[in-house]
């Protein structure tokens, strides 16, 4: 007569890790809120099937990501999202640098121009340089800073490494300095593109609109939202 050993198991049921989306996950105590929580074998992440706050949710960055992109201030996305505001400052600069710049072409044609806004407050102005690639319309580059040679030589110097065809800008006289005369062009129309972005730009993100009472109270945060928008 055969006995039957019964083992316990500490294999969830139905349980699939939120970030591999594999089946090894194991039971792995409890929190202090008395929750269960579960441990995935393959990449070592613990978590809990319901999160009480928000933030804790594996969909939580694709949803800031989403309505940052959809132009909505901190403040709506904290309340649409239930989290803190300081959390989601928090959670946007740590998406952005997890973005890269995309790699440049060789031998492309760009747009270059600056839009003004500010940071902190109405008095302290403040000008984003960017490159459109002239086909595809995508932003390859941008830098943030005073109107000078030192923001612009930043997004100049990524297009130069691309040996461009043309770089076409308005008549700002510190491109005449910048780009090679035999690359730079301010014909008419030259910069259509750019100059559409721009009316995008300020239609889609309150901070860039002209008539606001919304801006960027931090450079960091500013430049984070500007490579999600970019470059997702």
């Amino acid at each position: 007569m055969s006995k039957n050993f019964s083992s316990c198991s500490r294999v969830s049921d139905g349980v699939n890790c939120p970030r591999c989306k594999e089946k090894e996950v194991v039971k792995n105590g409890r929190t202090k809120n008395k929750k269960q929580q579960y441990y995935c074998k393959i990449c070592c992440y613990r978590f809990i099937k319901n999160y009480t706050y928000q933030a804790y949710n594996a969909s939580i960055n694709q949803n800031i990501i989403q309505l940052t992109k959809e132009g909505l201030g901190i403040r709506s996305t904290a309340r649409i999202l239930k989290i803190s505001t300081t959390t989601l400052l928090k959670r946007i600069v740590s998406i952005a640098r997890s973005i890269n710049q995309p790699i440049i072409s060789k031998g492309k044609m760009y747009e270059v121009d600056e839009m003004c806004t500010y940071i902190r407050n109405k008095r302290n102005f403040i000008w984003l340089v960017y490159a459109l690639e002239k086909n595809s319309k995508n932003v390859v580059s941008f830098n943030v800073g005073k109107r000078t040679n030192k923001t612009l030589i930043r997004v100049l110097n990524t297009l130069k490494f691309s040996e461009p065809k043309k770089i076409f800008t308005d008549r700002l006289k510190n491109y005449r300095y910048l780009i090679d005369e035999k690359l730079h062009s301010v014909k008419r129309f030259g910069t259509n593109h750019i100059e559409r972005k721009n009316l995008t730009l300020r239609t889609h993100l309150k901070r860039l609109n002209r008539r606001t009472i919304c801006f960027s109270k931090s450079l960091v945060v500013f430049m984070a939202i500007l490579k999600i928008y970019f470059w997702t």
